[in-house]
């Protein structure tokens, strides 16, 4: 019996459409955590290797709001409460003031916060990024199927699926 080594298969394709077979079937098969690299955007690839919808448009939102609703409720607090000033009879908290204020600060604070989760996510900076095949920028379609044994079971089926070269990383 084979040692077991925690690894990867890599499955190389020459056809977009052949990944995404490849990937509904790994998934049907129950393979998880798949990944796929491919030379530009292939639509639907998300849904065939289980990919769901990324956490980052909650997070710009959220902080889109933290900072508007921060930046009105500094104004409103330092017009009416800190410093009021009568200024031509107007109301201390005079909102239409305060748009470009809270505008800003919203759109500041979701930028910023947008930036801090993709570096997040794509768990940035890498100091060695892992190169699994210098074609994958050219004309080649990968996936990536996690090995937790041996790795022959997952080998053979990225055979099976047309996978032109397979090999572990």
């Amino acid at each position: 019996m084979a040692k077991p080594v925690a690894g990867a298969v890599v499955g190389l394709f020459d056809d977009p459409h052949e990944l995404l077979k490849a990937g509904e079937a790994a998934l049907k098969r129950g393979y998880k955590n798949l990944d796929a690299y491919m030379p530009y955007p292939v639509h639907g690839i998300n849904e065939a290797i289980g990919i769901k919808r990324s956490w980052i448009p909650w997070a710009t939102l959220f902080a889109g709001i933290t900072g508007g609703s921060l930046a009105f409720l500094f104004m409103s607090w330092t017009s009416a409460v800190d410093w009021p000033l009568n200024v031509g009879g107007k109301p201390f908290i005079s909102w239409p003031a305060f748009v470009p204020i809270t505008f800003e600060c919203t759109v500041l604070f979701a930028g910023l916060t947008t930036m801090v989760a993709l570096w997040s996510a794509c768990r940035l900076p890498r100091h060695r990024p892992k190169i699994l095949d210098l074609r994958l920028t050219d004309d080649r379609f990968a996936l990536v199927v996690p090995t937790a044994g041996t790795g022959a079971e997952e080998e053979r089926f990225l055979k099976e699926t047309g996978a032109r070269e397979v090999r572990r990383v």
